[in-house]
């Protein structure tokens, strides 16, 4: 059940209703209908899989009292490591059985040896990286005392597997959303509209932009080898901006839809490509997930903190982490250690806080320095999306090739892009402007379009309608989201 589908539109809408109008009187009957159409909200994708999300559930919820009630030291850590490896091993089985097996087959073949192994010819479940996150961290802080275990399994359930959040994010913790499931949730009408216009923007983002740039992208990065070097740099800046639009834009949705509901989500992107170096880029990009990899990982290995080799290798071990969260593929692990690298010299040199606050806040532009490193990060950006958005290292390599080949400086291919039933690359660009231009005057607000209220009544509506008529337009050019993948 897709957010941008006539399905989640006739789901959305019986599911308020029923929360506020049927059974808002009780708490506890709230969350069980929370439960039940969260579950419901999962089988629609596959329902062979609720099991597993199920399974899940119990097994942190259990090993989170055992822990708690241990007597001893060791028998503490039997249960914390039992949630752990059991969580990974899924994790491993579905996600990164092939890719092992391939690895070492083919690490095997250069030294003359034929190693064969079975692949398992298996559907990745959906959403299954983010709802064992959910639990690893309420596991971990249960371990280190920073929490005590929930009581209540359909409470801890919830957490767990909140429809909003369950396929794609934000990656909760249980400090920020359990005291707000176990709480008594009254209506709150400005908390309402802020949720509907921003799914309203998070539809935009998704539909206008993410989809229509993925187009191009997909043209692009399928046959790197037929287009110049101008060609390949805008099907590259098409896919930084597809994948800021969908991912971003599934964020805003489902933090939208959890304010109808009276839950605030934590945040997921603060204009990230407004971002004056990596570490700010990294601070603003898919947020739940660095501050989850920063406390549970990063930390615990010293941080920044110790000589240097330490510091060298807590950045590599964290990046490259987090490239392989995103899938069982070297391009992904490159990517992390692009980022690594490109990040690397702020730490080193006690920089990479340096940038904190919203660049040119309370100004129209940003200063000639601000500007330029701006557009400095964001070539570093879309330069390692690269290997994100390749097939493989080879594909990754022949773009790179085709870049910095004899066609830099010529003019775009426009028959690269163009489609019977789409605008040409142009009017795409034209419409990235604007967008990005309304994300710069809105960069200091949750979401751009948060404080259009305090405009005139005519422009506020009018601004709506455009939106609204843009996303009814482009709705037949559907693509998944991407980080279904994941």
């Amino acid at each position: 059940m897709l957010f941008n589908s006539i399905s989640f539109a006739v789901f959305l809408p019986v599911v308020f209703l029923l929360y506020w109008f049927v059974v808002a009187k009780k708490l506890s009957i709230q969350n069980v209908l929370l439960l039940a159409c969260s579950y419901f909200f999962y089988a629609c994708w596959d329902y062979r899989f609720l099991f597993l999300l199920i399974f899940s559930t119990l097994l942190d919820f259990v090993t989170g009292h055992k822990m708690y009630e241990s007597k001893s030291e060791g028998a503490k850590k039997y249960w914390f490591w039992l949630s752990i490896c059991i969580n990974l091993g899924f994790l491993g089985i579905f996600k990164y059985y092939n890719f092992f097996a391939a690895s070492f087959a083919d690490f095997a073949s250069l030294f003359g040896f034929k190693a064969s192994f079975a692949t398992l010819n298996v559907v990745l479940p959906v959403g299954i990286s983010f709802y064992t996150f959910h639990g690893l961290s309420y596991v971990i802080d249960i371990y280190n005392k920073k929490i005590l275990p929930e009581r209540n399994f359909i409470d801890y359930a919830v957490f767990v597997s909140f429809f909003p959040l369950l396929v794609a994010g934000p990656i909760e913790r249980a400090t920020h959303l359990l005291p707000q499931i176990k709480n008594k949730r009254s209506f709150d009408y400005a908390k309402a509209v802020s949720g509907l216009k921003q799914i309203l923007w998070g539809l935009f983002k998704k539909i206008v932009i993410a989809d229509n740039c993925a187009e191009y992208a997909d043209t692009v990065f399928n046959n790197p080898g037929q287009y110049g070097g101008t060609t390949l740099i805008l099907g590259a800046v098409f896919f930084a901006m597809q994948i800021y639009g969908d991912f971003s834009g599934y964020s805003d949705i489902a933090i939208g839809t959890a304010k109808l509901f009276g839950i605030d989500l934590l945040r997921n992107f603060s204009y990230p490509y407004f971002s004056r170096d990596i570490a700010e880029f990294w601070r603003r990009w898919h947020i739940s997930l660095s501050t989850w990899f920063r406390d549970y990982l990063y930390i615990p290995l010293g941080g920044s903190k110790g000589n240097w080799w330490k510091k060298i290798r807590n950045i590599f071990i964290i990046f490259i982490v987090s490239g392989f969260w995103h899938g069982a593929n070297w391009t992904f692990i490159i990517w992390g250690a692009l980022n690594a690298l490109f990040i690397l010299p702020s730490v080193l040199i006690k920089a990479n806080r340096s940038n904190l606050d919203i660049v040119a806040r309370g100004k129209w532009f940003p200063t000639a320095r601000e500007f330029f490193h701006l557009c400095i990060t964001f070539m570093l950006t879309v330069f390692a999306w690269i290997f994100f958005r390749s097939e493989n290292i080879i594909q990754a390599l022949q773009f790179i090739k085709g870049i910095f080949s004899a066609s830099f400086l010529a003019m775009p291919d426009g028959e690269a892009f163009l489609r019977q039933d789409a605008a040409s690359v142009y009017s795409i660009l034209a419409m990235i402007v604007v967008f990005m231009a309304i994300e710069w005057m809105g960069r200091e607000q949750q979401y751009p379009i948060e404080k259009l209220s305090k405009f005139p009544k005519v422009f506020r509506w009018a601004t709506y309608y455009s939106i609204l008529w843009s996303i009814v337009y482009f709705q037949g050019n559907q693509h998944q989201f991407i980080y279904f993948q994941f």
